[in-house]
């Protein structure tokens, strides 16, 4: 085969010698070994040759000719990963998904702000009484208690879609028969059956927070993140939804406000359902499996978040007859921005610590709109009060829905967490119970002192449990440990 001249080598390869000791012709060395460079007792093993790089020229022989091409492409035409983006929320909603079914479960979560209010207004202006309206809203808040952490247990058992749909679906039949119910004139009764039934509507909050969790299992931090954005989100929902509620129910008819509702609620389930893969697996169950309220701390958790509902209800009330409800939303607020502030920072290493912290502040920022009423200061000055004193209550809430999750199983998240907002839901209750008497019997100064105090008795309950849950880990240190001088 003919070589160019250009391509022809300068010196001649040495020939091999022969040598009678050895075969003729030496073994061809295999690739990546020493090649000698000439034989006998003192010769030196010559390194292989380094393979060829991407930018190291590749010899072959076409049509006769020698000639050299490129083994790979450039390293400058590789791809660039992205990187990833230094904000934490941003990162979260990156996540594959995620931003699906967080469209779904705020559409479906926007109308749990909505639909009490445009229930009070619609039975009230129909009836003109708000002692009955307040009687049917309240039965079905009673019946949410109860009902609410049956269908989160059928939720652990056999998944969100299969569950969270067909409860929905009753709930908005009920919505629907409300409506009928109040514009036919039926019988007081059935106000309070028809409302009744709105009680299967499923935790779609609590269902969320178990798809972070089944997500970024393992990853504190991205779960912090994760429970601070739900809570800020439930903050947002329940500040625009009574808005929403009675604007539609003043601008076109009374029973808009529950109709609109019901219409977002079943869409934004139905979008959020059908997000199958994120939703978490659900793990058959081999043996019966006690209730959460029997998990250690559960119980003390539990009183937690009925104290910091009391401090929701009473504030509510109080601040409504002192000023009106449109200042509410500075404290819905002051909560929505702590929220995501805190959902930037570091998680706690010591959780139960954090959540005595929380209540300690809040405590004492409760103690603000208190002193502004008292000192009968101005509409603006008690404003900016109700909205630093808001700024307490998302971390709180926050640091007490991942004590939750750490003291659930994994098959019961659902569960655990609408045992959580059951308790939360019913705190309010009390709350405004309490708050009411006392601004009919008091008066609304006297009001403020409530919420301070049902987060004080928060902060008195959690540090019990704390010292109830550490003392047993320290006998046991204490039992463990080896005698002194050993």
């Amino acid at each position: 085969m003919p070589i160019s001249p250009a391509a022809r080598p300068k010196t001649p390869p040495r020939p091999v010698p022969h040598t009678p000791a050895g075969p003729a012709v030496p073994p061809r060395p295999s690739a990546g070994s020493a090649v000698p460079a000439r034989t006998g007792p003192r010769a030196r093993p010559v390194p292989a040759p380094r393979p060829a790089t991407a930018s190291a020229p590749l010899l072959a022989v076409s049509g006769g000719q020698l000639i050299a091409a490129p083994c790979s492409a450039p390293a400058s035409a590789a791809p660039r990963r992205a990187r990833p983006a230094s904000n934490p929320y941003l990162r979260l909603l990156a996540t594959p998904g995620a931003r699906a079914f967080t469209a779904g479960n705020l559409i479906a979560r926007l109308p749990m702000g909505m639909l009490s209010v445009s229930a009070v207004i619609m039975i009230a202006g129909s009836r003109g009484s708000y002692a009955l309206a307040g009687a049917v809203t309240a039965t079905g808040l009673a019946a949410t208690a109860v009902v609410a952490p049956f269908t989160a247990r059928l939720v652990d058992r056999f998944g969100q879609a299969r569950v969270a749909v067909p409860a929905t679906a009753l709930a908005v039949l009920g919505s629907l028969a409300l409506v009928l119910c109040v514009y036919h004139d039926a019988p007081a009764w059935t106000l309070f059956a028809a409302y009744a039934a709105t009680a299967t509507t499923p935790n779609t909050g609590g269902m969320s927070r178990a798809r972070w969790a089944h997500l970024h299992r393992g990853d504190p931090a991205a779960l912090h993140t994760a429970n601070s954005f739900e809570q800020a989100a439930d903050e947002l929902c329940f500040m625009l939804g009574p808005v929403l509620a009675a604007t539609l129910c003043g601008a076109l008819f009374p029973e808009a406000g529950t109709l609109v509702g019901a219409v977002l609620l079943m869409t934004g389930v139905l979008i959020f359902a059908a997000q199958r893969a994120t939703e978490p697996p659900v793990t058959p169950r081999t043996r019966a499996v006690a209730s959460p309220l029997r998990t250690p701390g559960m119980p003390a958790l539990l009183a937690v978040f009925l104290a910091t509902g009391a401090v929701f209800g009473s504030m509510e009330v109080v601040s409504i007859a002192h000023a009106g409800g449109a200042i509410l939303a500075l404290q819905a607020a002051g909560s929505c921005a702590a929220g995501l502030l805190y959902g930037s920072l570091r998680p706690a290493r010591n959780v139960r610590l954090r959540l005595l912290l929380c209540l300690a502040a809040m405590t004492t920022l409760m103690s603000l709109p208190l002193l502004a009423a008292t000192g009968s200061a101005s509409l603006p000055v008690l404003a900016l009060c109700l909205l630093l004193a808001g700024a307490a209550t998302a971390p709180t809430m926050v640091t007490g829905m991942t004590l939750v999750q750490r003291a659930t199983r994994p098959e019961q998240l659902n569960e655990g967490m609408t045992l959580s907002v059951t308790a939360l839901l019913g705190g309010v209750a009390a709350g405004a119970a309490v708050g009411g008497w006392l601004v009919e019997h008091a008066g609304t100064v006297a009001g403020y002192a409530a919420p301070m105090s049902a987060a004080a008795l928060a902060l008195v309950i959690a540090g019990a449990g704390t010292a109830a849950t550490a003392s047993p880990d320290l006998v046991r240190r204490m039992k463990t440990a080896p005698p002194k001088g050993s």
